[in-house]
């Protein structure tokens, strides 16, 4: 496997990101010095993917509490929420967002009471690299668990980008086709662009060009004409956020591909890692959308593509569970009912993490 293009990465100057919008003309990296400004850089899709937004979310709270100007732990612990709220109110949907800062909080917790302003410091560095290096794992077992499932020769469908520049490792979706592929697995990778903001096109055709898989990029209203055509023997998407009952939140447009996949007998499959679970919420519709701002989609590269009309851009729909074929993550695979196969999964990344 070629290597991958890394999205973020904890360094003594601050947290070094790849700035995800410039792709894929330019492969621009920018070091950010303050926990408010990877908050920015989250809010602004510098880096984007569930995945990678929960590494940035801890590397922004070590950030915060490494550079903060506190002069005793009990100064520190005053500011800790701060920075941890501005962090939380970035983007809304991705659950990994919320999940790294309480992973976080809980660390800190744990040490405030009785360890001195230093210990804290490096004890939260420790903690995001942590973090980084569970993502990268997790991509590993996720890819081994689900290169299984795909065919052994054809096409596979993916949505937006769920690959490393989404998740920090080597990608949950992508991930599933890169171990497959080094399994032996002879497959074409069909991308749709994913408008408005493109991933698909500008990222996920990057990612694949540059690792030196094949692949076709589409068009998002092309989708169906080409599962009507034949020869796409899998769809394989990331996620933001699924519920309790299986219910998949992920990048606007997904939802569409699993209601033309199952009228074509095509296999729809989630690829997650179980931080990504909310067993909070019993289903999709308790899943809040994020909605971004109309000039996404009256302008491309600051050009204007459309008049000034009212414009709707939710960045993320729900597939509902039954459109779902199974849902991989990095302790098996998922299979419906989603209700009990997601807590069983659930229980067992719990009583792993115990065991650490």
């Amino acid at each position: 496997m070629k290597n991958v293009a890394q999205p973020i990465e904890w360094t003594e100057h601050g947290v070094k990101m790849l700035d995800q919008r410039r792709l894929p003309g330019e492969v621009i990296h920018c070091t950010y010095t303050d926990y408010r400004d990877v908050a920015a850089a989250i809010k602004d899709m510098v880096i984007r993917g569930a995945p990678a937004i929960g590494v940035a979310a801890a590397m922004g709270v070590a950030l915060g509490v490494e550079r903060s100007k506190a002069r005793t732990a009990q100064e520190l612990q005053q500011e800790f929420p701060l920075i941890c709220q501005t962090l939380a109110r970035t983007r809304p949907t991705a659950v990994d967002l919320f999940w790294a800062i309480e992973r976080m909080t809980r660390r800190f917790e744990q040490l405030a009471g009785h360890s001195s302003l230093d210990a804290l410091r490096r004890a939260m560095v420790d903690e995001a690299r942590t973090v980084h290096a569970a993502k990268r794992a997790t991509d590993e077992s996720i890819g081994n668990f689900g290169a299984p499932l795909m065919p052994a020769d054809g096409k596979v469908m993916t949505q937006c980008n769920a690959g490393a520049l989404a998740t920090a490792g080597i990608g949950t979706a992508l991930g599933v086709i890169r171990v497959a592929v080094e399994q032996g697995h002879k497959l074409h990778v069909i991308v749709p662009e994913t408008r408005p903001y493109l991933q698909g096109a500008r990222l996920t055709a990057w990612e694949l060009h540059e690792g030196g898989l094949p692949l076709t990029l589409i068009t998002d209203n092309m989708v169906g004409h080409i599962m009507k055509a034949g020869g796409v023997g899998a769809v394989v998407v990331g996620a933001d956020r699924i519920a309790a009952n299986g219910d998949t939140a992920n990048k606007i447009g997904t939802y569409q591909i699993a209601v033309l996949a199952r009228e074509h007998n095509v296999p729809f499959y989630v690829a997650a890692p179980v931080s990504t679970f909310d067993l909070t919420i019993a289903s999709g519709e308790q899943i809040p959308i994020e909605e971004r701002e109309p000039g996404e989609v009256t302008h491309l590269r600051g050009v204007r593509i459309a008049p000034d009309v009212a414009v709707a851009n939710p960045a993320f729909d729900v597939t509902p569970a039954r459109l779902i074929s199974a849902i991989i993550c990095e302790h098996g695979v998922a299979k419906a009912p989603y209700h009990e196969s997601l807590r069983r999964l659930a229980e067992t990344a719990m009583t792993v993490a115990g065991n650490r």
